[in-house]
């Protein structure tokens, strides 16, 4: 794509060190001054996909202007707007009137143009050929991440542009917000959007998942104590109030919360202050409360597991996160972006035009995170880097025949008839099922499932990589790979 990106903006030059920043993202642009010397490196392109990044003003005229002008010589140009990032109406604007992408003109981030970058080439390819991901747009050591950068978000969707243009609205506001949506659907997600558009971006972001540990311990997180204010409290605690002042604290799974500390949530929300435990002086709190819960908080009202009056204090202003069903357009730009993140090197994956429908058809009950694992096992099955339908494993839809299927290609990867050991792995011999044979189905199902896991280690760094590959646990990788070795070890004892 260097040679076909251009930069355009009649009000800002490109410097060089934010050429610089460009570079390091994989944004390799030429500067353009007027419409004519773009129309006359669109003309050498030979109507090729071109990217153009166009640098508005107050209104959206030079977008419609260059439409007009280019729609019909150049119809594979896709552009990305730069607006101020206060002007929200605007941004939203550009999205209705064509561009594939909207960035904030100051945000030379890698994460920002790295998404970018992946929906241009949604846009490139479309659903009827191959989605290809730059090899340029490669992930950065993590290191070079900002510490709380909003990593890859997608709004393509139109209900997905709508839902980020009210949120960077209600982000203006000191109000506390609850986000509704089904699990996986990017809720926390949606909660950084809001603390990096908000008045005190430059403050901390910290979040706590309500159900994860038990209510003395998350009463001690939430609120700290002095030191000496129980047996082994050998020293002061900041608890997350504490240490999210003039930032934003992220209650996930608020629904969870016990509901003896329900009520010390609301005085804390009321009064705007805290008493840590062994203390007797109140902190003033500056600090900005986002929950989020997959519940439906009203019928816990009824049921007597939440208090109606901390439904009311949270949900000052309440944004639905939709489930992935609802907002389809983000799919496959959710797809490069997981591609983009696990490619290795220079590496170019594509999916074919089969599996994009297929993608595309899909329910996606496990929402985003489940695109995540589709796609990790996807690219642990295809030995070509060309991702096809035969490919695609679902949560819910078990196929041992199209995984058998898949064995009998020629791949790279090979099947293991002995125990895992650093020693054997790379002398595995390559063993076929047969079907039409005597094979049962669970046996059938057993070693595709081996063949899989096997296939993960052999192309991962270690275990705990091969497990998210596979979407599981390392827990329950090492459980299976024990199984996978007393197997093994009764068939050599039989022998």
């Amino acid at each position: 794509m260097s040679s076909n990106a251009f930069w355009l903006d009649p009000f800002r030059s490109l410097k060089p060190s934010e050429q610089a920043l460009l570079d390091q993202a994989g944004v390799s642009i030429a500067s353009v001054r007027t419409f004519d010397e773009l129309a006359t490196s669109l003309k050498r392109l030979d109507n090729e996909p071109a990217l153009l990044v166009l640098g508005l003003g107050s209104d959206i005229e030079l977008l419609t202007v260059t439409w007009d002008r280019f729609r019909k010589t150049h119809d594979k140009l896709v552009v990305i707007c730069r607006v101020d990032r206060r002007n929200l109406e605007l941004a939203v604007a550009a999205m209705r009137h064509g561009a594939c992408y909207v960035l904030a003109a100051d945000d030379w981030s890698s994460e920002a143009w790295r998404g970018a970058l992946a929906c241009v080439n949604g846009q490139f390819d479309g659903p009827a050929s191959s989605l290809r991901i730059p090899a340029q747009a490669k992930q950065l050591p993590s290191a070079a991440v900002p510490r709380h950068a909003v990593r890859s978000v997608v709004f393509v969707d139109p209900v997905s542009v709508k839902l980020l243009a009210l949120t960077q609205r209600v982000a203006q506001a000191q109000v506390t917000v609850l986000l509704e949506g089904p699990t996986g659907s990017g809720k926390e997600v949606l909660a950084r959007v809001l603390h990096e558009s908000s008045p005190s971006q430059g403050g901390p972001f910290i979040g706590l998942n309500c159900a994860a540990l038990p209510e003395h311990m998350i009463e001690d997180m939430l609120f700290g104590h002095e030191k000496g204010a129980f047996t082994g409290a050998v020293k002061e605690h900041r608890g997350m109030f504490e240490q999210a002042q003039g930032g934003t604290i992220f209650l996930d799974e608020v629904g969870d919360l016990p509901i003896g500390l329900q009520a010390k949530l609301l005085r804390v929300l009321q009064e705007r202050s805290l008493v840590k435990l062994g203390s007797e002086r109140a902190v003033s709190l500056d600090v900005r409360v986002i929950a989020a819960t997959n519940k439906n908080l009203r019928l816990a009202i009824e049921r007597r597991e939440f208090r109606e009056d901390l439904y009311f204090r949270l949900s000052t202003f309440k944004l639905r996160v939709p489930p992935v069903s609802e907002r389809r357009g983000d799919i496959l730009p959710l797809v490069a972006r997981v591609l983009a993140r696990h490619q290795r090197d220079d590496q170019v994956w594509t999916v074919s035009p089969a599996a994009q429908a297929c993608l595309l058809s899909y329910a996606w009950p496990g929402n985003v995170r489940e695109i995540e694992n589709v796609v990790q096992r996807a690219m642990v099955l295809c030995p070509n880097r060309c991702i096809d339908e035969h490919h695609l494993m679902f949560d819910d839809t078990p196929d041992p025949v199209g995984l058998v299927a898949l064995l009998r290609e020629p791949t790279e990867f090979v099947c293991p008839t002995e125990p895992l050991t650093s020693e054997t792995t790379s002398s595995l011999a390559h063993h076929e099922v047969d079907l039409a044979g005597h094979s049962k189905l669970q046996t059938v199902v057993k070693q595709s499932e081996n063949h899989v896991i096997r296939s993960a280690l052999e192309t991962s760094k270690n275990r705990v990589e091969a497990a998210q590959k596979l979407g599981i646990s390392p827990r329950t990788l090492r459980y299976k790979l024990a199984q996978l070795r007393d197997h093994s070890a009764a068939q050599l004892a039989s022998a």
